[in-house]
């Protein structure tokens, strides 16, 4: 029987002499067994014959324990976490084992206890006492990074344990599906490379915390990907210098989102909701076509902002874009009622596309809402508002953007453009 775990072997001895261990295990592999030569006959009938080996990455051969008769007490109070001493008589050491598998352990442990009893050996689980193969007692690999087409593996795959992956400038036109298979990446770093498009199976990454697409050629990013499991996982996103012209309404779901950067795109918007992301605290949309900001923008609660170098247009609320419908369609009223007093709503009771135009709904200043009927208009807003820090918009100084206002009839219209003149 075998146990891969990290353990630490203490000396009893150690306190008399004015010392003590160095508090933290390491990777091994135990065995419970007998030597090849007693393998067949010899030892008799009981455990006499039946050692624990301890093999780590600095001896591989393995320091041997005899078990029968010599186990002290076992401690597992915390065999649960995967964590369990073994108190040997002689020689006078703790085997102090952790980071096992739980099931594992406390199977290895009833083994062991077995064997300390004298069971007979054809009743034990028992392995071969041979020195441990490399990969057996090193740590798993958690990091790797490959900056060039020629260290990219091709016929071997990457380690299963990877929590950071970074492959940068190796010419990927898609990502691998061997890198879709590291369900315990953190971080993934892909930037520098040809890639066009996202497998939805990204959202399978259910650890992933931080993904870098910057410098590839994505022309999107899937809504499939924000209804998947990064809405609770990713904080950080780089989506800079691609061809992104804009992001979908489902965007807004990732709402773990800390740090999101869109540098050097082609978007002509920002995402519709983007308020919903409560936690975005740094903000970059620089060098874009952003002629004006979405209304939910005045909604954000952000550290840093930076929109430098965008073509935004200058807001005139006396010229408003009209398109109110008199009277009201049956669908806008419904609509308006259904947000107005917080209806529950949802594909099993209306049809799909109903709520796709619900979710889209736009608020008033007088915080009702509105769907397809509308006046709307462009303000400026002071960015300082909304970021701690803000990059001047642009060379002449200015931290003041346009940004979309919604009126859901004239009388509201009215009443702001009165408060409008007044000001000015």
């Amino acid at each position: 029987m075998r146990l891969q775990c990290e353990v630490e072997v203490v000396s009893r001895l150690l306190p008399t002499c004015g010392l003590r261990g160095r508090g933290r295990g390491t990777r091994a592999l135990l065995s419970l067994g007998r030597p090849p030569g007693r393998a067949q006959g010899g030892g008799g009938a009981g455990g006499g014959g039946v050692y624990l080996m301890v093999c780590t990455a600095r001896d591989r051969v393995g320091a041997r324990y005899k078990v029968q008769e010599n186990i002290e007490r076992f401690f597992t109070r915390f065999v649960e976490e995967g964590k369990a001493t073994v108190r040997l008589r002689e020689p006078a050491v703790d085997v102090c084992l952790s980071k096992a598998n739980a099931s594992n352990l406390k199977t290895f442990l009833s083994a062991v206890r077995l064997a300390h009893q004298g069971t007979d050996v054809g009743a034990l689980p028992l392995s071969a006492l041979v020195p441990a193969k490399t990969s057996e007692v090193e740590k798993p690999k958690a990091k790797m990074i490959i900056t060039s087409r020629r260290d990219y593996p091709l016929t071997k795959n990457f380690p299963y344990s990877l929590e950071h992956l970074q492959t940068s400038y190796c010419k990927l036109a898609r990502i691998d599906t061997r890198v879709l298979c590291l369900k315990k990446l953190r971080k993934l770093d892909l930037s520098h490379n040809h890639i066009k498009q996202l497998p939805a199976t990204i959202g399978d990454l259910v650890c992933l915390q931080e993904l870098n697409l910057h410098d590839n050629h994505l022309e999107s990013f899937s809504g499939a990907l924000c209804n998947s499991t990064l809405q609770k996982s990713l904080q950080f996103l780089d989506l800079s210098q691609n061809k992104i012209k804009a992001l979908p309404i489902q965007f807004c779901q990732l709402g773990e989102l800390v740090n999101l950067k869109l540098d050097d795109n082609e978007l002509i918007r920002l995402p519709f909701k983007i308020g919903q992301l409560g936690h975005l605290r740094f903000l970059s949309a620089a060098r874009n076509k952003l002629p004006f900001l979405p209304s939910d923008f005045r909604k954000l609660c952000l550290e840093n902002l930076d929109l430098f170098g965008n073509p935004f247009e200058q807001p005139n609320p006396l010229v408003p874009n009209i398109q109110l419908k008199i009277p009201l369609t049956l669908v806008e009223c419904a609509a308006r009622a259904t947000i107005n007093h917080r209806i529950p709503y949802g594909c099993p009771l209306l049809p799909s596309h109903l709520c796709e135009d619900l979710a889209v709904a736009k608020s008033c200043q007088c915080g009702n809402a509105c769907l397809s009927s509308f006046i709307q208009i462009t303000v400026t807003m002071n960015l300082h508002h909304v970021a701690h820090t803000v990059v001047l918009v642009d060379n002449m100084g200015g931290t003041e953007a346009p940004i979309i206002c919604y009126f859901c009839s004239l009388d509201c219209y009215s009443q702001f453009l009165d408060r409008h003149l007044q000001s000015n």
